[in-house]
């Protein structure tokens, strides 16, 4: 076996790989560039070498400096992980060259099916269904309008190197096309060092289901059963599943035939996934096939218990597979719910920032359900504009999936961060909405289910009761400190107070110090708070309510508190009788107007500005375009309006809400 191997990756995966080697009592090196310098997985790492600037173009993508640093450490292999170099053929063929082991498919099966042109052609001579498309490279703007009207709209526009939803737009008009092309092209130069572009029908309402395959240098390949990742926005995958509940026994047979003859086809000879499009009808085509681990393999080992960066590594050695088809089955369910510093209340645009705070919620069997958390930082760590925004993917596995979406629920709500905008209230909204838990999904899920944005959601009657018992239970101990620190004696509390959720409004008894109670005196029931596990200064609120666990994020706030549970959130008064009787004769406060001004929606770099002072300005024109976590962003203006100034230019870089143009 290897005694030493290089991971040519960052974050989460190569956190992950180290993991792996640990146990196999492999020894690792991890490079790493300026951003990454005091991270996580170069701490673990028993060696490290620099590669240089922060941006990947400038490190992570630089081959030369790969090979060097293995030269430099004597490492036997690398390990890519997923993206930068890991579907690159030159870059394996030139580690074969160099004598250096490539952890990964075989140069040949790189070429063949890593690119997503040479894929669907080689897919379609081996009798492969495949998705109405034009095959073959576009020149430029004018040859995509053309090949787009062709095959007719909706239409998918791809890069052809792309890879984590980055090199991706779907257009529905010829403007979506005359825009979206040039903009996907100049993230794929970016991302991946190449702009080859294709375009191919975009099937409405499909779901994206992937069949996992694994090979060894034997000839033998086998598959790991599916992944569904329909859960996606802006054609990234956000929650993935495993098994898919779209699939029966016979579908998932076919599915998973066809992609280990695919894959035999080309010798495939390590972890890899076919991807495919299914209509709801369990119709199924060829998508693509990503010759890499995928982000999401870790649903896959924990409903197979096989360790797929440790299958890879035996392979590479040579080794051959220790099981065959007949000997795979699916144990359980498993959910992946990517963990993104995004900010969903605006509409899921990248944050950038330190991590304050950063709990997750502790690994390892929890009962009903198992926790899995694969992150690459820490308490204190950068989420830095040059990479993917990505934070960490949390897993849930139980028996069934109703229990795993469950568990998943739960392990939200205990995760709790601090310092930058993240995703975890969308995610959990996700969890509790019927239609999600009954496994009727698509593509179009977020757009179809979340069409105004995401704003949180109003509290059930369930979660009415937390945040009331919650607030009243807090203001107890506070008002307690309080009485305790003006007389030096602790006098008797109040008991009655009126506590507003929101705008909803009830009068309580609270008694006890403890455990505590509320009476919800309107009602006629009383809520019982047991095994609280909070003091003032703590943000994470744990306790039981009436004998079921929950967390809730909870802060002071003016005149109360601020309490999420979920995805539902609020500001939380508790008040005397008197104070709320002159407290609903306050007037509504009135926002700010911001209707003039274009603001700044994420940090990044201005990549054009493409208005100027004086020039008359339709709705949905394009204002600017903004580059933030390795996409392009398109700014539109929201009304007709002459502009008044303008206060940025390309290439100046720009803090969020910053003010980048007037509308006189």
């Amino acid at each position: 076996m290897f005694s030493k191997i290089l991971i040519a990756n960052r974050g989460e995966i190569a956190v992950r790989v180290i993991k792996t080697c640990r146990r196999l009592g492999i020894a690792t090196v991890v490079v790493y560039s300026d951003a990454d310098a005091g991270s996580l997985a170069v701490e673990m790492a028993d060696e490290t070498v620099h590669i240089g600037p922060s941006p990947a173009a400038q490190s992570y993508l630089v081959a030369d400096k790969i090979i060097a640093a293995c030269r430099q450490t004597g490492a036997q292999a690398i390990h890519p992980g997923f993206g930068f170099l890991s579907e690159n053929a030159g870059f394996a063929q030139r580690c074969a060259d160099e004598g250096i082991v490539f952890i990964g498919p075989n140069p040949g099966a790189i070429s063949a099916m890593g690119d997503k042109i040479e894929s669907k052609k080689f897919a379609q001579k081996a009798g492969v269904s495949c998705v109405p498309g034009h095959i073959g490279e576009i020149a430029d703007t004018a040859e995509a309008v053309k090949i787009s009207e062709e095959i007719g709209y909706p239409v998918m526009i791809k890069a052809s190197a792309g890879g984590g939803g980055k090199g991706i737009r779907v257009a529905w008009t010829r403007q979506d096309v005359e825009e979206g092309f040039p903009a996907v092209r100049a993230e794929a130069k970016a991302s991946f060092g190449d702009d080859r572009i294709f375009i191919e029908k975009f099937i409405e309402s499909p779901r994206h289901i992937e069949i996992q395959v694994l090979g060894d240098k034997h000839g033998n390949v086998v598959h790991l059963f599916e992944r569904e990742c329909s859960i996606q926005r802006r054609n990234q995958k956000v929650i993935e599943e495993a098994p898919s509940p779209l699939l029966d026994e016979a579908t998932r047979a076919a599915m998973g035939a066809q992609a280990v003859a695919l894959a035999k086809a080309v010798n495939y000879d390590s972890a890899g996934t076919v991807e495919f499009v299914a209509g709801q009808d369990k119709s199924f085509f060829f998508l693509e096939m990503n010759t890499r681990l995928q982000v999401e393999h870790p649903v896959t080992e924990l409903i197979t218990g096989l360790d797929l960066v440790e299958q890879m590594i035996r392979s590479a050695w040579g080794e051959k597979l220790a099981f065959e088809q007949k000997d795979l089955k699916i144990n359980g369910w498993a959910i992946e719910s990517r963990i993104y510093a995004e900010d969903p209340y605006r509409k899921f645009l990248p944050s950038i920032g330190r991590l304050v705070r950063y709990d997750p919620p502790a690994e390892g069997d929890k009962g009903a359900y198992k926790v899995r958390n694969d992150a690459g930082v820490r308490e204190g760590d950068e989420i830095s504009m040059f990479y993917d925004p990505m934070i960490s993917k949390l897993c849930a596995w139980a028996p069934t999936r109703i229990a795993a979406i469950d568990g998943m629920g739960r392990a939200l709500e205990d995760f709790h961060i601090e310092g930058l905008g993240q995703n975890i209230p969308f995610l959990a909204a996700v969890m509790d909405q019927a239609r999600f838990r009954s496994g009727k999904i698509s593509t179009n899920y977020i757009k179809d289910e979340f069409p105004e944005g995401f704003n949180g959601t109003e509290p059930t009657p369930a979660q009415l009761d937390i945040l009331t018992a919650v607030g009243a239970a807090m203001q107890r101990v506070y008002a307690a400190r309080a009485r305790a620190g003006a007389s030096g004696l602790v006098s008797a509390p109040r008991d009655e107070w009126v506590v507003f959720v929101g705008h909803a409004k009830r009068r309580v008894k609270v008694a006890g110090e403890g455990d505590i109670t509320v009476e919800l005196l309107d009602e006629g029931r009383t809520l019982s708070l047991t095994d609280i596990d909070w003091r003032p200064g703590k943000p994470v609120f744990k306790a039981s309510l009436d004998g079921k666990r929950f967390t809730v994020q909870a802060s002071p706030a003016a005149e109360g508190f601020t309490i999420r549970h979920r995805a539902a959130k609020a500001r939380v008064l508790v008040l005397t009788p008197r104070s709320a009787e002159l407290h609903d004769r306050l007037p509504e406060k009135q926002a700010a107007d911001t209707s003039k001004l274009v603001l700044s929606p994420m940090p990044g770099l201005v990549v054009s500005m493409d208005v100027a002072a004086g020039q008359q300005v339709r709705e949905g024109e394009v204002v600017c375009v903004l580059e933030a976590m390795k996409m392009q962003n398109i700014i539109r203006a929201e009304r007709d309006g002459v502009v008044k100034a303008v206060n940025a230019k390309g290439g100046d870089p720009v803090a969020a809400d910053e003010v980048l143009v007037e509308f006189a």
